[in-house]
């Protein structure tokens, strides 16, 4: 499930399904979706931040609901969609706190925030390529601004995982702290964003982010690509050994 809770001007996605090291379901896609969009609309919300739980921000997709939702490559309706979308549209500063595990999207996602703070136990990996797939979330425009095409390659295409100081040293991460006071740093640099005035800081981050056309488009490419992928003879069998072994 994903709790979403109002502290003073900061709005809080927190992801919560430790049973399952937070592998997001189609109604958690739902509702940090619906969460980002409605931030957009409501002047009272200055800052968004997405946390996770000790040891596990995200494992990624749940896949067996991953696939009941884009069953046949047609992913148009699927709620994974509508949260890419969302983060390509949020107009609200977005900060996260990571603290062990963030897989695939987990890693992908950040690359749209603004801060994001990550404990030393934390690893970032994208294991798309080894399912058959490819990049999303924009990270394959994202990806290489940020830290240059080798070490995007090497992030999103080999699927080499990289530790926190790695993540760090990528740009991704902007500070490792402790485990112990991550949620509570994290809360307190949005807490700081959100004092900040509003015109002059949505104006800022406009002029940073630049012209989000392109990046829209990547997100719909890749989307288009992504669902071709689920189709092909590569994923299949991909998943299908993913499933096997899970199930062991």
């Amino acid at each position: 499930m994903i709790r979403i809770e109002r502290d003073g001007a900061v709005q809080i996605l927190t992801m919560d399904r430790p049973e399952k090291k937070n592998a997001l379901t189609g109604e958690m896609y739902s509702a940090m979706a619906e969460a980002i969009e409605a931030s957009n609309k409501d002047d009272n919300i200055r800052v968004n931040a997405i946390l996770g739980q000790p040891e596990v921000f995200t494992a990624g997709n749940d896949i067996g609901d991953f696939l009941k939702s884009a069953a046949g490559g047609n992913m148009e309706g699927a709620p994974v969609v509508r949260f890419l979308r969302a983060l390509g549209n949020n107009e609200k500063p977005l900060v996260a706190g990571v603290d062990g595990l963030a897989i695939g999207v987990g890693t992908t996602l950040l690359f749209h925030c603004d801060m994001v703070l990550a404990s030393a136990r934390s690893l970032f990996k994208t294991p798309f390529i080894d399912l058959g797939l490819v990049p999303e979330a924009g990270s394959s425009l994202l990806g290489p601004r940020l830290m240059g095409h080798a070490r995007a390659f090497e992030l999103l295409c080999l699927g080499q995982g990289f530790d926190a100081e790695r993540a760090r040293e990528a740009g991704i991460v902007n500070h490792i702290v402790g485990e112990d006071e991550l949620k509570a740093r994290t809360l307190a640099t949005a807490a700081a964003i959100a004092e900040k005035p509003v015109e002059a800081m949505r104006l800022s981050r406009d002029l940073l982010i630049g012209d989000r056309a392109e990046l829209k488009e990547r997100i719909e490419k890749e989307i288009r690509t992504f669902a071709e992928r689920l189709t092909s003879k590569e994923a299949f069998a991909a998943f299908n050994a993913f499933m096997a072994k899970s199930k062991r």
